[in-house]
């Protein structure tokens, strides 16, 4: 008894010293030792453990099966792992399960005794890793199945693994069909001929040339129809396999639409320089015979003046007018042709100096004021297109003021990546409906018998913002005014503004 207590001894030296959790057990199954380990594992003190059944540690579950095991082992004692290729639980003290693994080892007493030594391993942390993977492999599963462009598998000899089934659907081939057989097969010549000299350079050189990148080649569909694809390829190591996936996307119909936008471009280029150019050399055509027309009208108005009567010299009053209208229509086509045709110098442009020469240029009627904030910026642009801009939304706010007393202001506010502009009045206003009809070409609201316009103006405003990038818009009431705004970015604008001061023209 003395030796086997010695023994003991240092049997529960040896087990405090181990970092695993370990416990001895008698030939009945009841608890001899059990390290501070095996008591930390379990959440049980060595009070609580010596001398209990091992079925202490065990789900309740487990029980019978574990009786028939231990038997086993007693008929059988070698060193061996516990329930080999079954799941096995232990049980703390608080009742709650973890995933172990056991290993068994025999011991001999001198007395005799048979004990077995079990080393216990809380696997939970594993089993967590092995469930991510598991569900990871679900979700590339899932993935690769429904996937909508086609994905295919080889390995590092060019034979296919796995298909996806798009790939199936765009190749005709099954998976089972293709499984094995060198990937060639779905390529189209010479990419078929030179597909496996190609794996071999990379393999032996490491030199890629679509691993990682990607390109556009031909397939071959199994009816043998060629056809346009887009693919990349990944590499990868599987299992300590060289493996290479391809993302194989048709591109036919990119391919089709491609060139249809292509010949559509092409078209409407075409027509739009020939209109461009109808109407440059049409209205270069009109302007001769206008002059001779012009100075007729006005010869016969001078010269037989005192030979009309009220309705004759009203009949020439309408003439010349009509005269002056088309003329003005004219240089409205022209000038509208040339924006985006004919490129100006680009300089920087105050537009403090523009509004300035404009506002001379217009002569507004006695008792309409015009206000021009201070400080606008300098701008890089051509300076014929912003003076026709600024220009043209002026003389349409002139030209439709219905008050005596009518006001019109222009300003501009710092809107981020571009200067937003405004042309404000208090004229008449304009109703929404006509918001967007306004600034098409040949466009007016008002009778040409009442007010003489081309309807070229806002259309030509329109053109020359869109050609620097920008939009022009309205906002109007009826009865409260208009305010035409644009913006033009600050790409193309001057760092600096001079300090210029604010002008009124009256």
């Amino acid at each position: 008894m003395k030796n086997l207590l010695i023994e003991g001894k240092s049997l529960e030296w040896l087990l405090g010293a181990a970092t695993d959790a370990m416990l001895i057990a008698d030939a009945s199954g009841k608890i001899a030792l059990a390290n501070p380990a095996c008591e930390r594992l379990f959440g049980l003190t060595q009070e609580q453990l010596l001398g209990q059944p091992v079925e202490l540690l065990i789900p309740a579950r487990f029980h019978h099966r574990h009786s028939a095991q231990r038997a086993e082992f007693s008929a059988q004692p070698r060193t061996r792992s516990m329930g080999a290729g079954a799941e096995l639980f232990g049980l703390r003290g608080d009742g709650t399960e973890f995933p172990v693994e056991v290993s068994l080892s025999p011991l001999s007493m001198p007395q005799g005794q048979a004990l077995v030594l079990a080393t216990v391993h809380d696997i939970t942390a594993r089993k967590a890793a092995e469930r991510a993977m598991q569900e990871s492999e679900a979700r590339m599963r899932a993935i690769f199945d429904s996937a909508v462009d086609a994905i295919i598998t080889i390995d590092e000899r060019g034979r296919v693994d796995r298909m996806n089934p798009s790939a199936e659907r765009l190749f005709g081939y099954l998976e089972a069909e293709m499984a094995g057989r060198n990937v060639s097969t779905l390529m189209a010549e010479p990419h078929r001929a030179n597909h496996d000299q190609y794996l071999a350079n990379y393999l032996n050189t490491g030199e890629k040339k679509i691993i990682g990148t990607g390109r556009e080649v031909e397939g071959r569909r199994r009816d043998g129809t060629i056809f346009p694809l887009e693919l990349t390829v990944a590499e990868m190591q599987v299992g300590g396999r060289r493996m290479f996936t391809g993302i194989v996307r048709d591109v036919s119909e990119r391919r089709r639409n491609d060139e249809n936008n292509r010949r559509l471009l092409q078209e409407i280029t075409s027509a739009n320089e020939e209109l461009t150019n109808f109407a440059y050399v049409v209205s270069h055509d009109l302007k001769a015979p206008l002059r001779g027309i012009s100075s007729l009208a006005d010869w016969l108005g001078t010269d037989y003046a005192h030979l009309f009567n009220d309705e004759g010299k009203e009949h020439m009053q309408l003439l010349i007018g009509r005269v002056h209208r088309l003329n003005s229509l004219i240089d409205g086509i022209l000038q509208y042709s040339r924006v985006g045709r004919v490129r100006e110098t680009v300089q920087s442009v105050d537009l403090n100096r523009i509004l300035a020469d404009t506002l001379v240029l217009l002569a507004p009627p006695a008792g309409m004021v015009i206000r021009v904030a201070p400080d606008l910026p300098v701008i890089t642009a051509e300076p014929t297109r912003i003076e026709q801009l600024f220009q043209n939304l002026l003389s349409n706010a002139i030209k439709y003021m219905n008050k005596p007393d009518g006001v019109i202001e222009v300003g501009h506010l710092d809107d981020g990546a571009f200067w937003r502009f405004y042309v404000r009045d208090n004229g008449p206003g304009i109703e929404t409906r006509h918001f967007e009809r306004i600034f098409q070409l040949f466009q007016t609201l008002a009778a040409r018998d009442r007010i003489e316009s081309t309807g070229v103006g806002l259309a030509l405003v329109k053109k020359i913002v869109e050609t620097y990038q920008g939009r022009v818009w309205v906002e109007s009431h009826v009865g409260a005014g208009a305010t035409f705004w644009f913006t033009l970015p600050k790409a193309a604008a001057a760092a600096a503004s001079p300090h210029g001061s604010a002008h009124e023209s009256q």
